[in-house]
This record gives structure tokens, C-alpha cells and sequence, in this order.
């Protein structure tokens, strides 16, 4: 089925007028107003230190975003994305620390080791047809598990800063400008990565054939495959899709915090997949959008990092994440309706 007309809903609209009512819009001018919400609420937040923190969290959850935003745009779920990028992270940092291989050789294995449980996934629920919510159940169990027994319980330490041997890499995420009498400065590369990656990804979701068939898929599962694509096929390419962001975000998380415990990951699926669904992502599929993960991953970074700031707890954040995708669910039902 080569359809040209196959498009993604998310990216219609009337104009000016149809940008402004789109749910990515609303995710865009709900993560400034918060931003300036805590900026004017706690003197706390204004400062260079909490900008960075908000963008270091960004990064691993933005990347674990675009990814499930693939999987959610079929019409599928991926509950083990937090614990696969643990344990990848954890294994890939042991091939470099215990075994002693080139750090570019741990970095290819750590996003080898998601892609692996991704294709598990995808065989599972594309050619075996589990549900995704008992295949990716089980394999958040499996990946926990793994990274526990082959790290013996013991933490994984990556190069903890940029002249560590290996620690060049970590550059792709932050500078550090060293200035003679004053602070250093940190430039935030993650973010131009992370922008480049999200524009990339845009264009392969709503200008590729492999993009246009994964929302098809979620669209209409049944007449996409009565149109002679192969539905197998492309919903397992959105799991190594997947697979290849959890391994980039286990990087990201791994450049920024260096330290990796056995267990680390589990929890931060939620977020993921919240920043996606909050972006204008439909949880029935067929409706997605890179931008709208993008710009809904950070409005979840930001929601950490200020709340504190004005004196309510972590607890909060999981309290109003709960409501901002309740908020955001009844607005795509309605949509769909």
C-alpha cells in the first residue's frame, strides 16, 4: 500500500488558527507558563544551576520519549523501557570499567543491549501476537533481572568527567569552558543533539513510508493489513525503533550521572510515556507527535525541578503528573470522539 494521502492527524490543521488549538502547541505554552510560574514563585529556580538540572534530566527522558512515541503511534505500550535502559546502561558501563574494552565499543553495546530486548518485544507482540502489555510486562522483569545477575548487585561507574579515560563522549551532552578567576561555564550540547534528533525523527514519523505505516497501523490495524502491508513487519520496526532510543537515553543518563545501580530504571517509563501523551500522542494510536514528546518531556523536567523550589515534596510530582495525564487522556478521548 503505498498511499501518499496516509498522513499523521496530529499534523493537520487550519492555519495559525489550527496550530494554536493543536495539543503540541498546548504542551509548548503549558511548559513556559510552569517554567515562569516557579521562575516568578521561588528565587530558588532562578538560577543557572537549576536550568542545567532540568536540561540533564531532559535528555534520557526525552530520548526514551521519541522512542515510545513510535509504539504508542501503532496502537502499542512498552512497559519495560525504564528497566531495559538500566540494564543497558549497567552492562554497557561494565564493558568499559570491568572488562576493559574501548568506550566506543561500550557505548555501541549499551545501545545494542536495548535494540535486544526491543526485538523481543517486537517478535513477542508483532509475529507471536501477545498483547504489548504482557510482553513488555515481562520483559521489564527480564531486563531487571539480567542487569541484577550479571552485575552481581554491584554499581557501574562510567568516567565521571570528560578528561577520565573514555570520558570524551560525555562532551556530546555537556561542555565544561573552564574560565581563568571565574565560574566555568556548562554548555548544554544535549540540547542541540537532542533538537537534531527530534527533527530527524519528525520527518521519519510524518514523511517516510516506515512512518506513515506505523500510524496506519495505529489508525486502522485491520485495513492497513487488507491493503497488503505488511503489518508484522513495521509494527516490530517501531520496537527497534524503540529499542535504539532507550540505548541513546541509557548514554545520555550515563554521561550526565556516570553512577548506575543495580535495579536503576524502573519508574521511568511513566515519565516517558507521559511526556509523549501530554504531547498530542494518542494511547489508541494512529495520532502522533516528535515535537509534542519533546516539548512534553521537558514541561515533566521542569514540574521536578520547581517543585521543590516552592516547598512540596517528590510525592506532588507523581500526584500532579497523575492529573496532567488524566487531563491530557480526556482531552485525546474527546479528540477521538
Amino acid at each position: 500500500m503505498e498511499n501518499k494521502t496516509l498522513a499523521n492527524p496530529a499534523k493537520k490543521g487550519g492555519g495559525l488558527g489550527g496550530l494554536v488549538r493543536s495539543q503540541q502547541f498546548i504542551a509548548f505554552a503549558a511548559m513556559i507558563v510552569l517554567y515562569f510560574g516557579f521562575f516568578l514563585a521561588a528565587e530558588s529556580f532562578r538560577t543557572v544551576n537549576v536550568l542545567t538540572l532540568i536540561l540533564n534530566s531532559s535528555y534520557y527522558l526525552a530520548f526514551l520519549g521519541i522512542g515510545v512515541t513510535f509504539v504508542i503511534a501503532t496502537g502499542g505500550i512498552d512497559l519495560s523501557l525504564g528497566t531495559v535502559m538500566g540494564c543497558a546502561a549497567l552492562l554497557g558501563g561494565r564493558l568499559f570499567s570491568v572488562h576493559g574494552l574501548p568506550m566506543w565499543v561500550a557505548l555501541i553495546g549499551t545501545i545494542l543491549i536495548a535494540v535486544a530486548f526491543n526485538a523481543i518485544n517486537g517478535i513477542l507482540i508483532a509475529y507471536i501476537g501477545l498483547p504489548a502489555f504482557v510482553a513488555t510486562l515481562g520483559t521489564q522483569m527480564m531486563a531487571s533481572g539480567f542487569g541484577q545477575i550479571l552485575s552481581k548487585l554491584e554499581k557501574t561507574n562510567w568516567p565521571s568527567t570528560v578528561s577520565d579515560p573514555g570520558g570524551a563522549f560525555k562532551n556530546a551532552f555537556q561542555i565544561q569552558v573552564q574560565r581563568e578567576g571565574a565560574t566555568n561555564i556548562n554548555i548544554p550540547t544535549g540540547l542541540l543533539l537532542l533538537v537534531v534528533f527530534v527533527i530527524v525523527m519528525s520527518v521519519v514519523l510524518n514523511n517516510t513510508k516506515i512512518g506513515r505505516y506505523i500510524l496506519s497501523l495505529g489508525s486502522n490495524y485491520e485495513a492497513t493489513r487488507l491493503s497488503g502491508v505488511n503489518v508484522r513487519k513495521y509494527q516490530f520496526y517501531a520496537y527497534l525503533i524503540n529499542g535504539i532510543f532507550v540505548g541513546l537515553a541509557a548514554i545520555a543518563y550515563s554521561a550526565i550521572y556516570t553512577s548506575i545501580t543495580a535495579g536503576f530504571g524502573a519508574g521511568q517509563e511513566t515519565n516517558a510515556i507521559a511526556g509523549a501523551v501530554i504531547g498530542g500522542t494518542s494511547l489508541s494510536g494512529g495520532i502522533a507527535s516528535i515535537w509534542g514528546t519533546f516539548f512534553g518531556v521537558i514541561m515533566m523536567s521542569v514540574l521536578k525541578a520547581g517543585l521543590p523550589k516552592i516547598g512540596l515534596q517528590s510525592q506532588w510530582q507523581l500526584f500532579l503528573t497523575g492529573i496532567i495525564i488524566l487531563v491530557a487522556v480526556i482531552i485525546d478521548v474527546r479528540r477521538n470522539k
